[in-house]
C-alpha cells in the first residue's frame, strides 16, 4: 500500500510521493504555476487510503490520544516511519526532537458571551506563539528526512519567526524574507532565534517571489505559505486537535482569520479527513474573516474573479493582496457550507481590547478578526444564539507591541512626593 500520494486541486492529477518529494516539486508538475502577484495555481494536496486507516484510527482511538502529539496518529502525516521496531516512529527523527516541538494541551477554553456559548482555541502559548507552529514543525521534519539542512520562507512575520524557532529546536538553519513593514518585535523574535534575515524593501508579495527564486537557485527547502503542500497539511493539526480536547463535540461554526487562506484550507482538510475516516458525521461551517483593507477571499467569493489590490491593514499576518491559496480557501468555506466576511480595522482593535478583557487572552490583531467577525454576524443574525461557534486565537498580542500601543495611553512616571500626596489625600487611584 502505497503510504500517501499527492492530488492537484485544480486539474485532479495524482502523483506518487517520490515523484514529487524526489524532485523536489512543490506545485502540480502538469498545471502548475506561480505568478507575481496572483493566487497559485496547482496546489498539491496529500492524500491517504482512508479505507485502510479508518479500521485503526477510530472515533474512540483519537479520543485515547493526547492533543498537540500528531505522530501518536503517524499513518495520516506525510512522513517516512522508522523501518525497526526499536520505539522510533520517523526515520532520521528521533522521539526526543518530536517532543521538544509538541503543542501545549488545554487549549480550548469556554466562553459565554452574551448568553451564546463561544470556545477559544489558543495557540498563543505554542512553542513561538502562534498557530504557524503547526506547519513550521511538519516542515522542518520533513527537511530533516530529506536531508536538507536551510529552510526559506517568506513571511509577514508568524511564519518566519515560527520557522525561525522550530528550526533552532532541530539543528537547522532558516532564512527568511520579510517585508520592511514587518512589526519590530517578530523581527526581533526571529533575530533572536538566530533567522538569516533578507529583509525586502517591499511587500510580503514580493517578499514571496523573492523567497521562491533564491530557494531554487541555492537549493533550500521553501516553506513558503501554499506552495509547500506541508503547510496545509501541517496546519490540519488543529482539526485533530480541537476534536480530541472537545471530547468529540465539534462546534456547529468556526471562525478562521484569513490571509494567505491556508490555515482554513488546511482545518478543512483535517476535518474532511475525520469525516473520511468515519470519526464524525458533519463538517462544522467555516467562516473566513478578512480586513476589508485585504479582503481578496471575500471579493472573489463575491463576484467568482480574482482581481489584485494591494494590502493595506494593520492585521500583518492577515495582509495580502494576492493570497497564495486563494482557490482552495475559497472551496474550504463553500464546502463547509460556510461563509465570508470582511471587517474593519476599527472592529478589529476593538475586538482585540475585548478579549483581553474579558478572557485574559492577549491577542494580536490578525487573531483578533475571527472575534470581530463572530460580533459582526452575531449582530447582523447571520448566525443563530443557540449554534455553537469557536473562534481560533492564532497568535500572541506580544509579538505585535505596536498594535497594542494603539490600544493604551503609556502613563508617566510620577516621583514619590506626588505618590506620597495621592496617598495622604485618599485621591482614587
Amino acid at each position: 500500500m502505497q503510504p500517501y500520494f499527492y492530488k492537484c486541486f485544480h486539474c485532479q492529477s495524482e502523483f506518487s510521493s517520490s515523484e514529487i518529494e524526489d524532485n523536489f516539486h512543490y506545485l502540480c508538475p502538469e498545471c502548475g504555476k506561480a505568478s507575481k502577484n496572483m493566487p497559485l495555481q496547482g496546489i498539491l494536496l496529500i492524500q491517504y487510503d482512508y479505507q485502510q486507516i479508518a479500521k485503526r484510527y477510530t472515533r474512540e482511538f483519537f479520543l485515547k490520544q493526547p492533543p498537540g502529539q500528531f505522530w501518536k496518529y503517524p499513518d495520516l502525516w506525510p512522513l517516512r516511519k522508522h523501518p525497526e521496531e526499536d520505539g522510533r516512529i520517523f526515520a532520521d527523527i528521533q522521539n526526543e526532537e518530536l517532543m521538544s516541538v509538541a503543542l501545549p494541551p488545554n487549549k480550548i477554553h469556554p466562553f459565554n458571551w452574551n448568553g451564546s456559548s463561544l470556545m477559544l482555541m489558543d495557540d498563543t502559548n505554542n512553542p513561538t506563539f502562534s498557530y504557524k507552529d503547526r506547519a513550521s514543525i511538519l516542515v522542518a521534519l520533513k527537511s530533516r528526512q530529506l536531508g536538507i539542512n536551510e529552510i526559506a520562507a517568506a513571511s509577514t512575520g508568524n511564519a518566519g519567526s515560527s520557522l525561525a524557532g522550530i528550526c533552532t529546536r532541530l539543528g537547522l538553519t532558516a532564512r527568511l524574507f520579510l517585508p520592511e513593514s514587518i512589526p519590530e518585535a517578530k523581527l526581533m523574535q526571529s533575530l533572536a532565534y538566530g533567522a538569516k534575515i533578507h529583509l525586502v524593501k517591499g511587500d510580503y508579495d514580493l517578499a514571496f517571489d523573492l523567497c521562491l527564486e533564491f530557494s531554487e537557485k541555492m537549493g533550500w527547502y521553501n516553506r513558503n505559505t501554499a506552495l509547500n503542500p506541508l503547510t496545509i497539511e501541517g496546519k490540519k493539526s488543529a482539526a485533530y486537535d480541537i476534536f480530541i480536547e472537545a471530547k468529540g463535540k465539534i462546534p456547529d461554526y468556526i471562525f478562521v482569520p484569513v490571509g494567505d487562506g491556508v490555515i482554513i484550507g488546511g482545518i478543512f482538510k483535517g476535518f474532511r479527513e475525520l469525516q473520511q475516516l468515519g470519526v464524525i458525521e458533519s463538517l462544522p461551517r467555516l467562516v473566513a474573516v478578512q480586513s476589508s483593507g485585504s479582503d481578496a477571499l471575500v471579493r472573489y467569493m463575491e463576484k467568482s474573479e480574482f482581481t489584485y489590490r494591494p494590502a493595506n491593514t494593520l492585521a500583518d499576518s492577515i495582509s495580502a493582496g494576492a493570497p497564495r491559496n486563494l482557490y482552495h480557501a475559497a472551496s474550504a468555506v463553500q464546502e463547509s457550507n460556510g461563509f465570508a466576511l470582511r471587517v474593519e480595522d476599527s472592529e478589529i482593535v476593538e475586538a482585540q481590547r475585548t478579549l483581553a478583557r474579558q478572557t485574559g487572552i492577549l491577542a494580536e490583531p490578525a487573531a483578533a478578526a475571527g472575534f470581530a467577525g463572530y460580533l459582526k454576524a452575531s449582530s447582523e443574525q447571520i448566525i443563530s444564539k443557540n449554534k455553537t461557534a469557536m473562534l481560533l486565537i492564532t497568535g500572541s498580542g506580544l509579538k505585535d507591541s505596536d498594535s497594542l500601543k494603539r490600544l493604551h495611553r503609556i502613563p508617566q512616571p510620577m516621583d514619590e512626593n506626588y505618590w506620597r500626596q495621592q496617598l495622604k489625600e485618599k485621591i482614587s487611584l
